[in-house]
Formats: structure tokens, sequence, C-alpha cells
């Protein structure tokens, strides 16, 4: 049962992240989310630039939480990984901390709130941008099912042909007179 249902969240993922790509993030590090916001009858994006104190792995269900500082307030905003409102996640800085949950920072201000840099190197996204992959596995499943199609078109119009041609046999003109003289005597008979 569970394995059907991964198959199926993994289906889902990989259609969710289709045309995006999802870096690979850990806490500590200083994401910009983009946004996708909706006004009435017009979209715009807006960008939220904090630290991800946490991060929730879930499956489709997983979520990461961004804290920053506007105005000597601290603001959170937790984002589902997947939803398609986000626009795109970057990566301004990769942090080193050694906990995986970040939320004693919300007591800290100032010097005492810092993370240190961190050089990890470059590393792969955890969701790459798979459209370009797509689109040539989308052509390649056109084409072979075009020549399904034509192979089995060409096969149904020769058939048919076949058919044609046995129902359009000559007829001959001594069958021709016997059936309408027999057609007379049948109407003959009944009047």
């Amino acid at each position: 049962m569970t394995n059907l249902l991964q198959k199926i969240e993994k289906k889902q993922i990989d259609k969710l992240v289709s045309n995006k790509r999802i870096p690979a993030f850990r806490s500590g590090d200083t994401l910009k989310v983009t946004v996708k916001i909706v006004e009435s009858e017009r979209s715009r994006l807006q960008a939220f630039e904090g630290l991800c104190i946490a991060r929730k792995k879930n499956g489709i269900n997983s979520t990461f939480t961004v804290r920053k500082l506007s105005h000597g307030e601290g603001v959170e905003k937790v984002f589902p990984l997947f939803s398609p409102m986000i626009d795109k996640i970057e990566v301004m800085r990769k942090g080193s901390v050694k906990r995986s949950k970040l939320y004693y920072l919300r007591d800290r201000m100032g010097k005492r709130a810092r993370i240190s840099d961190h050089d990890r190197g470059d590393e792969a996204d955890q969701y790459e941008f798979a459209e370009s992959e797509n689109i040539i596995n989308v052509n390649n499943n056109v084409e072979k099912n075009t020549e399904e199609i034509t192979k089995e078109a060409v096969d149904s119009i020769e058939v048919k042909k076949e058919a044609v041609v046995q129902e359009e046999k000559p007829i001959d003109k001594k069958s021709e007179s016997t059936a309408i003289e027999a057609d007379k005597t049948e109407d003959e008979s009944k009047s």
C-alpha cells in the first residue's frame, strides 16, 4: 500500500517540478523566495528574503520556514516546497550550523543571531529543471505514436480496399437478367 502511495506521490512531485528548479538548501542558508501574488485580475511577483530556520521533509507535503527581520520585528513564513505559487527559490548564502531547527534565533538579536558562512561548494539541485528532458521524451513518444498510427491507418486502408474489390465483382448479363425475371414472377404471383 505504501509503495503505491509513494509512486503516486513521486508522479505528482515530478509534475509539479517539471517547469522549475528547486536548489539544494538546508537550515541556516539565506534564501530568496519569489512568490506569485494574485490581486483581483493581476498577478505579480514578490520576494521574501530571510534565513531558513527549519525544513520539514514529508514528500509532497514538504515545507520550509524562512525568518527575516522587518522594521525590528521578526517575521516568519512557512512555504510549501512544491507549491505552484512559488516562482523560484534562490540560495543567497550558505550557513554553517549544527542543528536542523534554528528556533533559538527567535530570542536573539544583532550579532548573537549571526550565522557564519560555510562553503559547501557547488551542490546539485534537489529537483532539477527537467523541462528539456520532458520535451525530448514527449517528442519521442509523439514520433512513436505517429509511426504506429500511420502503420495502422495504412493497414486498415488496405483491408478496406480488399473488401471493396471483393464486393465489386463484375456482374454477368445472364445472372442479371435471371434476377430481373425472378422478381417479375414474384410480382405476378402476388397479384
